[in-house]
């Protein structure tokens, strides 16, 4: 529950002074964007190695977040410490890299020390200051400028407002790549497995019954024999799918058909072919359909198994209602 502010709180005044120059800070960024932010996109667009980015204190940690947006959107990219690259970490940089180093002064020591080295080992240099005309700004190929900011620091001393900016720059530089590799939902799922987007994009593939968990049965073959197969198929599946002689896909016999079958006419015609009773045209889905469709279909069409057939209509796999429970969709 949100509590009523008090307008005379000297605190929640602090407070929103901070959010307001800070917003400020970058909204303040959209006239700064030029054709510097255009040619470090297609620098990090066109690099074969890695995007290491690279800050010293808090604008470190930025970079740090800022490197694991670029790594989980398609481009490969490191974190490096300035201090710890002078102590053998400069390792981490190869002649195909491209190093993008963080300072608001531009005058940080161990960035300053780091730039010349990196840039001996053949990686090209993308800044992002607030100051183009510093050493960092000089020794560049190509510099980001975050504007002169005011910091929302009382003593005008922690970095607040200049790393929100380098923050909110380094994001739009990853989203505006990420469009430029036409980077999709589905790449996106690949690098977060275990999220919950991650797993809405699984493809049937990753979760279908397959192999010795997948009943397939001649079409043809007696009722009582397709309920041995089901109980014997590991998983215990509550569907086997009939195949014809071409190897295509001839129908679908559930538990639901059993019922139905024993509701209707009992016992006696256990032993009669399956093909009189089974589905002859079950929904079905491809084994690259997304999970998340997939689940969509069982669910308005109240199913519990959909076969997986592939382009020729043949049967590879089954998607059980248990299996999207497994994979948590």
């Amino acid at each position: 529950m949100t509590l009523p502010a008090n307008p005379e709180d000297p605190r929640l005044a602090r407070a929103a002074e901070v959010i307001r120059l800070e917003a400020r800070t970058i909204a303040n960024l959209e006239p700064l964007l030029d054709a510097r932010f255009t040619a470090a996109v297609e620098r990090i667009v066109a690099c074969e190695g890695m995007l290491v980015v690279t800050g010293m204190g808090k604008a470190g940690l930025v970079g740090a977040k800022i490197s694991a947006t670029f790594a989980s959107t398609g481009t490969p990219s490191l974190s490096l410490h300035p201090a710890e690259a002078m102590h053998g970490d400069l390792g981490r940089i190869r002649p195909a890299d491209l190093l993008l180093a963080l300072s608001n002064s531009g005058e940080t020591a161990e960035i300053s020390g780091l730039i010349p080295r990196a840039r001996a080992i053949g990686a090209g240099v993308i800044a992002m200051t607030g100051a183009p005309e510093s050493t960092l700004g000089r020794l560049a190929d190509c510099v980001l400028d975050i504007g002169r900011v005011d910091e929302a620091c009382p003593l005008g001393l922690a970095p607040t407002a200049s790393t929100s900016a380098m923050l909110a720059l380094g994001d739009a530089l990853a989203m505006v790549v990420l469009s430029e590799r036409g980077f999709s939902r589905e790449d996106y799922a690949r690098f977060h497995p275990l999220g919950a987007l991650g797993r809405k994009l699984m493809k049937v593939r990753e979760v279908m019954r397959q192999g010795e968990e997948l009943p397939l049965v001649p079409a043809g073959t007696k009722i009582t024999d397709v309920l041995l197969t089901m109980s014997r198929t590991k998983g215990r599946p509550g569907a086997a799918i009939l195949v014809a002689p071409d190897g295509s896909m001839a129908g679908l016999f559930t538990d639901g058909d059993l019922r139905r079958v024993i509701e209707q006419h009992g016992v006696g015609r256990l032993d009669d072919p399956v093909d009189e009773v089974m589905t002859r045209k079950p929904m079905v889905v491809h084994p690259e359909h997304l999970l998340e469709d997939a689940e969509r279909l069982l669910r308005e069409r109240k199913l519990d198994q959909v076969p997986v057939v592939d382009d020729d209509g043949r049967p590879i796999g089954l998607l059980d209602v248990q299996d999207l429970l497994t994979a948590r969709v």
